[in-house]
């Protein structure tokens, strides 16, 4: 039977945040998709938390060690956020697990029931790295009983990544550089990985498999662009790099996220 395991980042959030109402339909989804997969799929659950937000975590999560740094000890902001490194979270996943793949997503991210069932059937046709775009509801539903309504929403598509599925095996040779989470283009560097350390990756962009409550999101304060400008530079890097240890690598995947970035600072 393979085995999954998933990690996300709780955390302990005041009432008007969007993640005080979309945290607990993540919670509740994963667990229903879980439940819809055990005849074929071994599905284990993870959190890396700080400290504060143990108390948050579900009790069927496996609490990874607790995260004892954040971008604050890389670098000095405007606006001090205590965002955690995509590096931590995926380092105690690999630790903790010996699951085949592994899965990372926002956590503000539901899951339909058949998620993994989904994902499953994706990796047996040869697929073994991949991107689940997700899909927008409206920010009308608030509560956990709403879920079946959020089922049977259509939603509509959205370009953001936050859902990551690749083999544990590979995980030892990325180089995910100092960006956070939380801010843009963390899921480019991710993204970057999979594409240069997988044999057949494919981004889903209009699957009906993730979805998300609204469009609020502190990330678009600006505020915190010296944020971005971090992760941004980090990506810049990490991508010239990459193009010159593997200049026989070809990605219109990766040349398109590339093109995106150039557009914006134009």
């Amino acid at each position: 039977m393979r085995k999954f395991a998933h990690i996300v980042h709780p955390l302990i959030v005041p009432p008007d945040s969007d993640l005080f109402r979309a945290q607990p339909v993540t919670f509740k989804t994963m667990q229903t998709a879980k439940d819809f997969a055990k005849d074929e799929l071994q599905v284990e659950f993870y959190s890396a938390q700080y400290f504060e937000d143990r108390s948050i975590v579900p009790p069927d999560f496996f609490m990874t060690p607790d995260l004892n740094r954040s971008i604050m000890d890389i670098a000095t902001f405007k606006y001090p956020r205590r965002l955690p490194l995509l590096k931590d979270i995926l380092d105690r996943l690999f630790a903790a697990t010996d699951a085949e793949y592994l899965i990372y997503t926002g956590v503000d991210i539901a899951l339909q029931p058949y998620f993994y069932s989904t994902v499953n059937r994706i990796i047996n046709q040869g697929v073994d790295a991949f991107i689940i775009n997700r899909r927008v509801l409206p920010e009308t539903f608030q509560d956990l009983d709403q879920i079946p309504l959020m089922y049977a929403q259509l939603g509509r598509p959205h370009p953001g990544r936050d859902c990551y599925i690749f083999k544990r095996q590979v995980y030892p040779r990325f180089s995910l550089g100092d960006v956070c989470v939380g801010m843009r283009r963390v899921g480019a560097v991710l993204a970057l990985n999979l594409v240069y350390y997988s044999i057949n990756f494919q981004e889903f962009r209009d699957l009906h498999m993730t979805f998300h409550l609204g469009e609020r999101s502190f990330w678009r304060d600006k505020r915190f662009d010296d944020y971005h400008a971090h992760n941004l530079r980090e990506w810049t890097r990490l991508l010239e790099s990459f193009r010159q240890r593997y200049p026989h690598v070809k990605s219109e995947f990766v040349d398109r996220m590339a093109r995106t970035d150039s557009e914006k600072r134009m």
